[in-house]
């Protein structure tokens, strides 16, 4: 299990899922923030003054975190942003899911007939945390610009 935890190959193969997943979910919510915006109210989890900020903020550092893992920049801190994101899209999910919302998830899509929240969605999350978990740990540096840059150095 240890070796799972620190393989560098795994890690790269688990930066390029994760990067690709943050990176594509963000595409529909910075094209659309209105849309993005009223699925996060349907949640009641924000208060209505942070809303907005949050609609807009989101997708942004989901683009950036998803694009950073992509191309081995920051890594551990990318990871750490989307662990602590994935926590908070676990937390919400789980809420909406307890309180019996009928919402869209939000996740991929604006569009109001997308994904709706179930517990799958509560589980695919948690199971891309744990990803997360083994590209931090895992992370050595291979095949990333932040190593080809720092041996130019």
């Amino acid at each position: 299990m240890k070796n799972l935890l620190k393989s560098k190959y795994l890690a790269f193969l688990f930066r390029l899922i994760l990067g690709c997943v943050f990176v594509y979910a963000s595409f529909d919510k910075i094209a659309h923030p209105a849309d993005f915006a009223r699925i996060v109210y349907n949640y009641h989890f924000l208060p209505s003054l942070a809303i907005n900020l949050f609609a807009v903020i989101l997708p942004w550092l989901e683009l950036m975190a998803g694009m950073a893992l992509i191309l081995g920049l920051f890594v551990e801190s990318a990871a750490l942003l989307i662990g602590f994101l994935l926590g908070i899209f676990i937390v919400a999910l789980s809420s909406a899911v307890i309180r019996g919302l009928d919402i869209s998830c939000g996740c991929f899509s604006t569009a109001s007939s997308s994904e709706k929240v179930v517990w799958d969605t509560i589980i695919r999350d948690l199971i891309m945390l744990m990803l997360v978990v083994q590209v931090y740990y895992g992370y050595g540096g291979f095949a990333s610009l932040e190593k080809l840059v720092s041996r130019k150095k």
